[in-house]
């Protein structure tokens, strides 16, 4: 009897042992093999195959180690798929929580307000860590992956800058873009002023991409709106600049010229009138709000000064004028 007390006591002992070294190691930083280690959890990895991969990706610790402390917590079966750096100091304890709160690493990428479509792709294809799953797609199956066949893809997806885990698809940023897009231009929509010679939301975000690219000075953004808006009212061309560029495409070379103002096309607004027949780039949100609620003003020219403020004219004589004083540098 007194032998089998003996036994007891020593394993409660060791079990309490045990149980402090195991205490006392959860709060003690892990050895990396590197200043910082990242990981790439895939959905529906199990704790072990959670723990074997921290393991290879530079934690020095027996896997069985993190293996059994996931296990021994309750929350093994809590462990989130997602991208995750840790770095020095880190705990047992302070791990397991980020993997269980999902308090992911992400990357960034921006796509600013004026970029071509194109630009916006060569931009995503360069993004660290963004799975490239749409580089082959022309714009036509592009769009059908995002679930609208047959639009135009040109100024559908949102400028900004997009959050993303590591080894996700550019197809998802593309995604939440379109999705941002859609919603701020139909906000926007919902709000315009009455009677603007825009016959559809397709126009609203093609002439927004217009004046997005003519605005050199966010002062002058609402009047340059409402030049064009009564250039549309009263059936004169837009004679713009940018959509005449934007359809010379790659045989643009950063001087537009005489002659390629007399080239008919469908992006010729010296020669077409009315809208150009897709958008020519990406507009900020403020390049939608102010086609759709421009300034009221009684202009229909206006000259650009050099210092990204234009000079605006109600009279061809007094554009002239303008357009003689500034040299003629890209007015309207």
């Amino acid at each position: 009897m007194r032998l089998l007390r003996a036994l007891i006591v020593l394993v409660v002992l060791g079990a309490a042992v045990v149980a402090g070294v195991a205490v006392w190691w959860v709060d003690r930083p892990l050895p990396l093999a590197t200043t910082t280690v990242e990981l790439s959890i895939e959905t529906g990895a199990s704790p072990r195959e959670v723990a074997n991969a921290w393991v290879r990706a530079g934690i020095r610790v027996p896997s069985i180690l993190l293996y059994e402390w996931f296990r021994w917590s309750g929350d093994a079966r809590r462990i989130r798929a997602g991208s995750y750096v840790i770095g020095p100091d880190i705990t047992p304890r302070q791990l397991l929580a980020k993997v269980v709160q999902g308090d992911e690493s992400f990357e960034r990428v921006r796509l600013l307000e004026g970029w071509t479509l194109r630009q916006f792709r060569a931009e995503l294809a360069k993004a660290p860590y963004l799975k490239q799953t749409t580089t082959a797609m022309s714009e036509a199956q592009l769009m059908a992956a995002l679930g609208a066949p047959g639009l135009r893809a040109e100024g559908r997806f949102f400028p900004d800058t997009y959050l993303y885990s590591r080894g996700v698809s550019d197809l998802t940023v593309l995604r939440r873009a379109y999705g941002t897009m859609q919603a701020r231009l139909n906000a926007a929509w919902a709000e315009r002023l009455p009677d603007l010679p825009l016959k559809s939301i397709d126009d609203a975000l093609t002439l927004a991409s217009i004046v997005e690219k003519e605005t050199g000075r966010p002062t002058d953004r609402g009047l340059i709106a409402g030049v064009f808006i009564n250039r549309l009212r009263v059936g004169m061309p837009l004679q713009t600049d940018p959509t005449v560029i934007y359809g010379l495409g790659d045989s643009f070379d950063g001087n537009l010229r005489k002659r390629d103002l007399l080239a008919d096309g469908p992006y010729n607004t010296y020669l077409r009138g009315g809208l150009p027949p897709t958008p020519i780039a990406m507009p900020s949100l403020a390049a939608i709000k102010a086609t759709l609620r421009p300034d009221t003003t009684r202009a229909l020219y206006f000259v650009a000064r050099g210092d990204g403020t234009s000079v605006f004219s109600e009279s061809l004589a007094d554009h002239n004028r303008a357009v003689n004083q500034y040299q003629r540098k890209g007015g309207r």
